[in-house]
């Protein structure tokens, strides 16, 4: 990994169960039988060194997220229009994948839902989350994505905050999916964006120069104003302008915090 300066919910413990889509849309909480019933699933399908890494690694990542979570010093900027969320916060929300650590540790009272992939790097994020306080749904906005939105969409209309990596899980960088405006559309709910940016970071050498923040570092919290929702019948094409806009107002937000530390 290189050292950069800039670069272009709850406590530990919490037992809060994953949620995959096909469960998550029935009418009432998730049966204990059907989170174990899931969980057998998962891992019939690993390898016993995924198994190990699954018993290790969720709880060592959220120890030192914790650690470094707790030197962090947050500063809340927003452009002209746009209301930073406070806990526990509802609706629709995206961020760039990059910035997942810190989004992790200071959203942590937000009480999040946030869509993971089925991936075996899906399981590690998902299990490390729900130490820290969030639930989330399992599967993917755009394959097989239909049972998933259910799931969000059911989760919003219950004042749950529903969380987008809006480039993940693999890019391209900075290019939102269509995920969160489908939700949108759905909803009727506007979707809104932030960047958390630490003044002091590793950048890892992946996909999305993916940041671990160093101890101590300042972190912008930059917000953009929220992207009305399309309408229920929008055609494919106000779709992508729709989604255009979102990409746009989130790259707002990661260049204010990147000119934030430019003029502080």
């Amino acid at each position: 990994m290189e050292s950069a300066r800039r670069s272009p919910k709850c406590s530990a413990g919490c037992g809060i169960a994953k949620v995959e889509a096909k469960e998550a849309v029935s009418d009432g909480p998730v049966s204990e039988k059907a989170v174990s019933e899931m969980q057998v699933s998962l891992s019939d399908r690993l390898s016993f060194g995924q198994r190990i890494a699954l018993l290790v690694i969720p709880k060592l990542a959220a120890l030192l997220l914790a650690v470094i979570g707790a030197t962090l010093r947050f500063e809340v900027i927003a452009e002209e229009g746009a209301v930073p969320e406070t806990p526990p916060g509802s609706g629709i929300y995206c961020f760039w994948h990059r910035c997942t650590l810190p989004c992790g540790w200071y959203f942590r009272k937000f009480h999040c839902s946030i869509l993971i992939s089925r991936s075996f790097d899906g399981e590690l994020i998902a299990q490390t989350l729900q130490l820290l306080g969030y639930t989330s749904v399992r599967g993917s906005s755009s394959r097989g994505g239909a049972a998933s939105l259910l799931a969000l969409q059911s989760l919003v209309e219950r004042g749950v905050l529903v969380v987008f990596t809006a480039d993940g899980p693999r890019g391209p960088i900075y290019q939102t999916k269509i995920g969160p405006v489908k939700l949108a559309q759905m909803t009727g709910q506007a979707m809104g964006s932030f960047y958390l940016l630490p003044e002091r970071a590793w950048v890892m050498r992946s996909w999305d120069r993916f940041l671990i923040p160093k101890p101590f570092s300042r972190v912008a919290v930059s917000w953009a104003r929220k992207v009305a929702a399309p309408p229920a019948g929008a055609d494919s094409e106000t779709l992508e302008a729709t989604r255009q806009q979102l990409n746009a107002a989130l790259e707002r937000a990661r260049e204010r915090a990147e000119e934030h530390f430019r003029l502080h």
